[in-house]
């Protein structure tokens, strides 16, 4: 197996590169399992995690039941083994992603060299000292030293050096950064696993907000809350777009509703910074200019900004906001999405509306973009299946007896 070379990097968890061990295991090994379910433990046991809700998500989603549910679901992984040595390149604007990755790797069964965005996250500090504190404790001596967390200025050098020592890469970035990365030479038997510019929107149906009670609303407001803002709708799940079905009447009282819950709910959260309001404000002039199809705009204090368009057309993809920018619309039926849908397009989260009927779409129409469909308040799970690819299968091989 080919030694990967000491670099000139900063190790954030683990020892030397040149002392990982490669050999690889197999999918959701009990060595991993028990790293991860421990790690779990620890982050819970910690007060930073009622601070951060995205270090609580990381935290509930490598806790051992569910860790175990997923092994369940494996279908045949005792004929897969890890591929080798896998190099993750995690993205700047999520801050435990890396950590998702990490986890995802091994529960492939392979051992993980990390690369860590050079923005400083509190909870990139706080996961890289859990991580070494659970890879010293007794028992974790095997998952400890297939694991590396390291961080590096933007150095093609490195980064080709790295690709060319593993089996597997994950890639997160924008569209120029991945394609700049995959035109970095790599094994003959390299596989890359990439994960691009994507854009995410939410469909809900207006009776079905009418009907609902107001805890119902108020549930719904946090989950989307949590979709949207605890990221600060940088995530490539985050929904930029709200689609409404129903006819006018009953969207336009829906949307008072939801959009006052929403509000009420941002008001008792920490003031957003006054540059998140200027930056939505600019956004607004720019799409203001650029979009035909902008009809009205309804701003809710400077928290959210809600830009009515006349009808869907494709290529509203290009006009992201942040912070709480929404373009909305109103649908006869989710067929609509055939004039928006391309590859770029990756969650849809569902409220009053059947996620099958979306998923049954994508799959009898032959859309090329949809890999999600998720309740609200769901955007940002990770799961062992993201962006259409399987994680596990993808980053494992199989020894066939035929």
């Amino acid at each position: 197996m080919k030694r990967v070379p000491d670099l000139p990097v900063e190790i954030l968890v683990g020892g030397r590169l040149s002392d990982i061990v490669g050999q690889p295991l197999r999918p959701y090994s009990h060595e991993a399992i028990a790293f991860l379910a421990e790690l779990s433990r620890q982050l819970l046991a910690n007060p930073a995690i009622r601070i951060y809700p995205d270090l609580a998500g990381f935290a509930y989603w490598c806790r051992k039941a569910n860790l175990q549910r997923l092994a369940r679901g494996r279908h045949g992984q005792e004929r897969r083994i890890g591929r080798g040595i896998a190099f993750h390149i995690a993205p700047a604007n999520v801050p435990v992603n890396f950590a998702f990755s990490l986890g995802i790797g091994l529960l492939a069964g392979n051992a993980n060299i990390v690369r860590v965005s050079g923005l400083r996250y509190p909870q990139v500090e706080i996961l890289c000292a859990e991580l070494a504190r659970t890879a010293k404790q007794p028992g974790h001596e095997r998952v400890a030293s297939m694991m590396r967390v390291i961080l590096y200025p933007h150095d093609d050098a490195i980064t080709a050096a790295l690709s060319e020592s593993c089996h597997a890469r994950v890639l997160w970035g924008g569209d120029k950064t991945i394609a700049h990365l995959r035109s970095m030479p790599v094994s003959s038997r390299c596989v890359d696993v990439v994960f691009a510019d994507r854009y995410s929107l939410c469909v809900m149906d207006a009776n079905a907000i009418l009907a609902a009670d107001n805890e119902t609303v108020e549930s719904l407001a946090q989950g989307f809350y949590n979709d949207v803002f605890v990221l600060d709708q940088n995530a490539c799940s985050s929904p930029h777009l709200v689609l409404w079905r129903g006819d006018e009447t009953d969207v336009n009282q829906a949307m008072v509703r939801f959009w006052e819950a929403v509000e009420q709910l941002l008001l008792s959260k920490p003031p957003f910074p006054v540059m998140q309001a200027l930056d939505k404000y600019t956004h607004l002039c720019r799409v203001s200019i650029m979009l035909d199809s902008c009809m009205s705009v309804t701003r809710h204090q400077n928290l959210i900004y809600r830009v009515r368009l006349k009808e869907l057309s494709s290529g509203i993809e290009q006009y992201k906001g942040q912070y709480g920018f929404f373009f909305e619309a109103v649908i006869k039926g989710v067929e609509s999405l055939k004039t928006i849908v391309s590859e770029r397009y990756q969650t849809v989260t569902c409220f009053g509306v059947d996620p099958e009927e979306v998923i049954a779409l994508v799959v009898e129409k032959g859309w090329t973009g949809i890999d999600r469909v998720v309740p609200v308040g769901k955007a940002l799970d990770i799961g062992v299946v993201w962006d259409g690819y399987h994680l596990i299968e993808s980053l494992s091989r199989v020894v066939a007896d035929c």
